[in-house]
């Protein structure tokens, strides 16, 4: 079996390190890839946007089952192009990743199916959606509607601040046409739990849920980045709220995506927040999220790529998916600066027999050398049957990893143990 990985990150390496678990693949391609997943795959210089060369590299190197793993090339239609070539694939088609590519999209289709989510108004020009802020309520977030690296949700403590917000993505378009239209939402408050899920258009299982550490410095200051560590499962998360999930908001979106003609197969990943008033969706993802998987797939005890195979065929009903009762906790090396101004081009450095995973996510080769080469560079992670275990082994293991101006946060998982 050859499969391709469209990717670049530490989530498809964890991907494609679980992938290896199946003695049925020869070979697994990363496109593009980086100098870190060069140990583990064939990394191949095409880019996750660029799918008319994924196509043309799968049919010539006769590919038989293709993961896309990040959410530019699930919008742009990938997976589309890659099955009408017929390559199998694991991974929404373009009109089910609309959940994660409009903001405006999911929230209507919440609003119209009853799943419970922050209200909202939803604003096509700067002037209108200045006007909404003059009395709207404070704290607020303001939200672009496509696409933004994962940094397109601005909380605004205060008004000032929810005026720039909507004025730098209408305005001044940092996100380009993709802050075009802003959806301004209700603030909500309470734990934020991450819960990806394996689907294929009418089964969902989810998976471990987690816990993100999203603002760059400890005790949750500093800026938003791309996620400084994660952990799993989630305390907050208990089997009781686990079902009312399954009931108020797992399975309606899966129904709700089936009715609009929009069936989603592949992994939806579930942002939420659990409120005073229950459980309710903060963000759809339409792809493994980044880091959570890192702490998730770890803790799979069932073989990923069947799995991936089950979804893409429509009989997901049908397998066993078992996670294990343990726990994992995940650290972020970023270099310093980020998530704004820093330097790379560090050699990254593993001490042999280090007692954890290290998924690479921004690293290249040059000379033999493995260098750092973007703001998260890679995250360490560790499993244990306990959490505070799989905190202290996962803290352990970070000085056997070593780059010069490295970075991360000293109290992942902190606020799970306060929970237990």
């Amino acid at each position: 079996m050859k499969v391709m990985v469209v990717g670049s990150g530490g989530r498809e390496h964890a991907i494609i390190k679980k992938l290896k678990e199946n003695k049925t693949i020869d070979t697994i391609y990363a496109l593009p890839g980086n100098g870190g997943i060069a140990a583990d795959a064939c990394c191949v210089a095409i880019g996750a946007k660029d799918i008319d060369a994924q196509v043309k590299f799968a049919v010539e190197n006769g590919i038989d089952f293709a993961v896309v793993a990040p959410d530019d090339p699930l919008v742009l239609g990938a997976v589309d192009a890659l099955e009408a070539a017929g390559i199998r694939c694991f991974g929404p088609r373009a009109n089910a990743a609309i959940i994660e590519g409009s903001k405006v999209f999911s929230k209507n289709l919440m609003k119209k199916y009853g799943i419970p989510t922050a209200a909202y108004e939803v604003f096509e020009d700067a002037e209108s959606a200045l006007s909404y802020l003059e009395t709207a309520p404070i704290p607020t977030v303001v939200k672009a509607d496509g696409l933004a690296l994962g940094k397109g949700a601005i909380v605004a403590m205060t008004r000032e601040e929810a005026i720039d917000a909507v004025r730098s993505m209408m305005e001044d378009k940092i996100f380009g046409d993709s802050g075009s239209r802003v959806v301004i939402e209700e603030f909500l408050e309470g734990p934020e739990v991450s819960v990806l899920s394996f689907t294929d258009g009418k089964t969902v299982i989810p998976m471990v849920s987690s816990m993100d550490h999203k603002r760059a410095h400890d005790n949750d200051e500093g800026l938003n980045t791309g996620g400084m560590g994660t952990i799993a499962p989630n305390p907050y998360y208990t089997p009781e709220m686990a079902d009312r999930c399954m009931q108020e908001i797992f399975l309606p979106t899966i129904e709700a995506m089936q009715k609009e003609g929009r069936p989603f197969k592949g992994c939806l990943y579930f942002g939420l927040m659990l409120t005073k008033d229950g459980p309710k969706v903060i963000e759809y993802n339409c792809r493994f999220g980044d880091p959570e998987t890192q702490v998730v797939l770890p803790l799979l005890e069932s073989d990923l790529f069947e799995i991936m195979q089950a979804v893409a065929e429509e009989r997901l009903t049908a397998e066993d998916v078992k996670f294990s009762d343990g726990s994992a906790c995940c650290v972020i090396l970023a270099s310093d600066g980020y998530p704004q101004k820093y330097a790379s081009g560090f050699e990254i450095t593993v001490d042999e027999g280090i007692d954890g995973e290290v998924y690479i996510a921004g690293a290249k080769l040059a000379d033999g050398k493995l260098l750092s080469a973007g703001g998260r560079v890679l995250g360490v992670t560790a499993t244990a049957d306990s959490l505070p275990q799989a905190i202290e082994r996962a803290y352990a293991a970070v000085p056997h990893v070593r780059f010069e101006n490295a970075y991360y946060r000293k109290d992942i998982g902190q606020r799970a143990l306060k929970a237990l």
